[in-house]
Formats: structure tokens, C-alpha cells, sequence
């Protein structure tokens, strides 16, 4: 069975419906991932959903900041919220598909302006969770699950994953610290890159632009903030991918746009 997934940072979902559409029309995954949902579980806009075809989901939100949500053609079981380093701010779920395939949408903290854990908290919360998320995989390394790891991680890893290697060493989502924290991991489970499996890590690729260029697509000053893991178990099952890169100029667009994944299962 072929399984289409697709992750978007959709930047809040009750003013995207447009864009939903397109998406279940244009990529028709059977699997929709969103973070930044920004909305609370009773306001969830699920009839829409339900119009897409998407008659499955766990919705995992609050009010106006962060939230995820798991939307699916096919049923879903033992849904389940992690919180981390003490905090319930909704940035991880988790799903089972059939053929006991986990799901694990997570929302990394942006991590605010100040690259200094000693004077920017939100920095340090976006460390702090990256190490408890290292611990959590590490402890499960080894034991053969078929899991799919996405969501927007809020760090660009490699030199071609943002748009000036250099210029942004010192810029939050790329910072040294930043970037070996997602590698270690990354590296606890032994997940596999889904996107670079495809793409060579030697050629650029960027799922995010700022809405402050005016003309993003000529200055093209991305990041590839958005990512997809696969588990050794599932990894052989690969098959294709796509960055929907023109969904950044579609009208009313999120920062981000959705990265698709195909898997013969």
C-alpha cells in the first residue's frame, strides 16, 4: 500500500481553508500532520476536515499559540500528548496508523531573538526540550518500530539548510548549539533524513521564508526548518518526496510550506 503524508506549519488554521483545499486537492495526502494551530480543541475547524475526506483525527491544542494536530483517511489509534520540561504548551502528538505505523508530530520551540540560555528563557526551553527528546528516543533505540517523526523542529541542521551558512551561525535555528542538539538527536534513535535521503545533502533545500521579504522567491533567503525522520525499521519503505515550495506564494500563505513523503507499506 502506498501512504502519502504531508507536514505543514500552517500558522494558524482557521484562516488557511483556502489552502487546505488546495493541499487535498493538489498532494491529496492520506495523512496530515499540521503544527502552530493556534486554536483551542473545541474551535478546531474539524467540519472542514471532514469535507476533505479527512474522517480521522487528534487534535492536541489551546488558545492562539503552538498546537498540533494528526488529520487521516485512515484510522487512528492510541492517540497520546507528550509534555515536556514541565510545560503544557501542545507540541507533540502522537498517533498509530494501521499496521502499527507511530506518527510523532512535534512543534520544536522557536526559541525567540537571544541565542543565550542565560537571558532569552525561550531559548533555553527550546535546548532544554531537545535534550528531553534525545533522552525519550535514545531510550527506545533498538526497538524496531515502524515510526515517522515530523513537525516543524525550528532548526536548520546542515550549511545548504539555510540561505548563508555564515550569516546565520549567530541567528536562532542555526546556531551551533542548535544544530549539534538536533544531530545527537537525530543520531539517539538512529532516525534516518528523509528529506536529505532524497534530496543530496550537498544541494540546498528550504521549507521556510520570512514573511519579512517582500520578494521571497527572488531574494530566496530560506531555511529548512521543517523535517521528516523515518526509523530504521521503516526507512527501507521510502519512496518519494516533495517540498511544495509554491505554496509560499499562494494567496494568504503560511512561512512555511508542506513537505510530503511517500511510503509503499
Amino acid at each position: 500500500m502506498r501512504l502519502k503524508l504531508t507536514t505543514w506549519n500552517v500558522n494558524s488554521v482557521r484562516i488557511r481553508g483556502q489552502l487546505l483545499r488546495r493541499i487535498a486537492a493538489e498532494i491529496n495526502p492520506d495523512v496530515l500532520c499540521l503544527q502552530e494551530t493556534k486554536v483551542e480543541d473545541g474551535l478546531f475547524p474539524m467540519a472542514l476536515f471532514h469535507e476533505l475526506g479527512f474522517n480521522h483525527a487528534y487534535i492536541h491544542g489551546q488558545r492562539a499559540y503552538h498546537g498540533v494536530a494528526v488529520l487521516s483517511k485512515l484510522p487512528l489509534e492510541a492517540p497520546r500528548a507528550h509534555k515536556w520540561c514541565n510545560v503544557d504548551d501542545c507540541r507533540h502528538a502522537v498517533v498509530e496508523l494501521p499496521g502499527g505505523i507511530e506518527v510523532h508530530n512535534l512543534y520544536v520551540p522557536a526559541g525567540g531573538d537571544v541565542p543565550d540560555p542565560e537571558v532569552n528563557r525561550k531559548f533555553k526551553h527550546k535546548l532544554d526540550m531537545l535534550e528531553a527528546l534525545t533522552g525519550f528516543y535514545g531510550a527506545r533505540e533498538g526497538d524496531g518500530k515502524k515510526m515517522i517523526l515530523v513537525g516543524d523542529l525550528n532548526i536548520a541542521p546542515l550549511e545548504t539548510d539555510v540561505w548563508s551558512h555564515k550569516q546565520l551561525l549567530d541567528v536562532v535555528s542555526h546556531t551551533p548549539v542548535e544544530t549539534d542538539g538536533l544531530k545527537r538527536l537525530q543520531a539517539a534513535y538512529g532516525f534516518v533524513d528523509a528529506m536529505r535521503a532524497i534530496v543530496p545533502p550537498e544541494e540546498r533545500l528550504y521549507t521556510w521564508w520570512s514573511y519579512r521579504n517582500r520578494d521571497w522567491a527572488a531574494s530566496n533567503r530560506g531555511r529548512r526548518l521543517d523535517h521528516v525522520w523515518l526509523s530504521p525499521a521503516l526507512a527501507p519503505a521510502l519512496r518519494g518526496m516533495e517540498v511544495k515550495r509554491e505554496a509560499r506564494g499562494w494567496e494568504q500563505p503560511s512561512d512555511h510550506v508542506p513537505v510530503t513523503i511517500e511510503l509503499e507499506v
